[in-house]
Parts: structure tokens; sequence; C-alpha cells
């Protein structure tokens, strides 16, 4: 069941749940659960944010957006990683498969939500960077925003190194490449390492470290040099894609 509704508040005196459930054919217990898992949002003075809170005061002129997916709100959140909490913030590994960033139809499985709700004392948690859905690997979590920021001037000024591992068609070359090509027009620098290689699969494990983080560029640099990241099906081989499919 896919629900996308639009109420513009013009009653001051009723409460979220009450306008919620005169405007949705939904029961109040389903509502509020999709509330939890983040389907609801809140639009005043043209600022739209997510709201989870059951009890907000609604005025008029404010605007609520409803987004509820059933396939979406049925889906389970897998299991992270604590590796480390420093309070401040957390060292976490992220699975493959689990998301970094919720859409409008909500955001119970991604690691951010996993993190508020599991981690104790509970704290906020802000993602200060980001790894593809189908990737696995270590992950900050800022739980202060004074904390977060500082995390992102330091990705910045390229104080913290990101690297990452990734299995590839092909038989990669034995000393070290570096990729320079520009992705969606702005410059992007992929360090490649080869680890290791079989000639019986025709593939390579790589080691890679990016000096920029263009969304897909070590895909796309990989892609472009003829070694796709293997089940990569937006850039790699054509049957991957059906592969995955089937």
């Amino acid at each position: 069941m896919i629900i996308e509704k639009h109420i513009l508040i013009t009653d001051d005196e009723l409460s979220l749940v009450a306008t919620l459930k005169n405007e949705l054919d939904l029961p109040i217990s389903q509502i509020k659960q999709a509330i939890g898992k983040g389907c609801l949002w809140i639009e005043k003075d043209k600022i739209i944010t997510r709201l989870r809170r059951f009890k907000t005061k609604l005025k008029s002129g404010q605007q609520l957006h409803f987004y509820y997916n059933s396939a979406i709100l049925e889906q389970s959140p897998l299991q992270a990683e604590l590796i480390e909490d420093n309070q401040a913030y957390s060292i976490w590994h992220k699975p493959a498969g689990m998301l970094c960033q919720g859409s409008k139809w909500g955001d119970h499985t991604t690691i951010n939500r996993f993190v508020e709700k599991n981690l104790k004392p509970e704290r906020p948690a802000i993602i200060v960077h980001r790894l593809d859905k189908m990737t696995s690997g270590l992950l900050i979590l800022a739980h202060q925003k004074k904390v977060a920021a500082a995390f992102g001037r330091l990705f910045e000024q390229r104080k913290i190194k990101k690297c990452y591992r990734a299995q590839v068609h092909g038989l990669f070359d034995d000393a070290p490449v570096v990729f320079e090509q520009p992705v969606n027009n702005k410059p992007a620098i992929s360090r490649v390492q080869l680890l290791e290689k079989s000639e019986k699969l025709n593939q390579s494990l790589l080691r890679i470290c990016i000096d920029t983080g263009r969304k897909h560029q070590i895909r796309q640099h990989l892609a472009t040099a003829g070694f796709p990241v293997v089940g990569d099906r937006l850039f790699g081989h054509q049957r991957d894609s059906e592969s995955v499919a089937e």
C-alpha cells in the first residue's frame, strides 16, 4: 500500500494524531508506527523537517507531508557492529545492504537510526561520511553537531584517509596506479594498489585510497580503466546485472 498525503493545518486545537486520524484511512497504531519509522514531515516557515514527536503542537498554516509505503516500512534493519564508543562519537562496522541515508518514505533501516536506538546511553547520531548501500566498512558517527562539524573539517583537509578494498574483473597491474579522471566534472583522485589476483577467476583484489570523495568515484575510475567491480550493476559487466536480477 502506498499513501502520499499533504495536509494543510487549519485548526490549532487538533493534536497531531487526531489530525492524521481524520485524514488517513489507517488505524492509529499503524500511523504511530509509521511516524516512528520516519515517514512524516512538517513544513513551517518554508523549512521541511522530519517529525517524530506525537505531542508536537500544530499551528495554522503549517503543512504535514505523509509518505507511507508498506513495502519500505515492513523492511527490518540490518545489524551494525559497534567498534568503539568515544561518547562524542562512535565507530561502527556497516554491513553491506545497510543504508547511510533514508528517504522521504522512512529512515528506520539506516545506520544512524540503528545507532540512535541501540547505543547506550541514547544519543543523536549524525553521519559525517557515507558508504554505498552495498559497501561494508567502518563509519564514524558523531553525537554532537560541533563534533560532526569538526570531523567534516578533518575530511575536507584530508587528515582522515579513506581506503577501500574491491574485487574487480580483470588482472590488475602489479605496480600502483593513480586515476585522476574527473567525476561529474569535478576533480577526483583514486590511488589503487594490487593485493592479490586470480588468473583462474580473471579477478583482482585491490586496495583503493581516495583523495576526493565523489559519488561512485571508485566504481567509475575502475570501470573506465577496464576493471569493473564484481557485482556492480551500474558500471559493471552485463552478466553481473543479469546474475543479480536472477
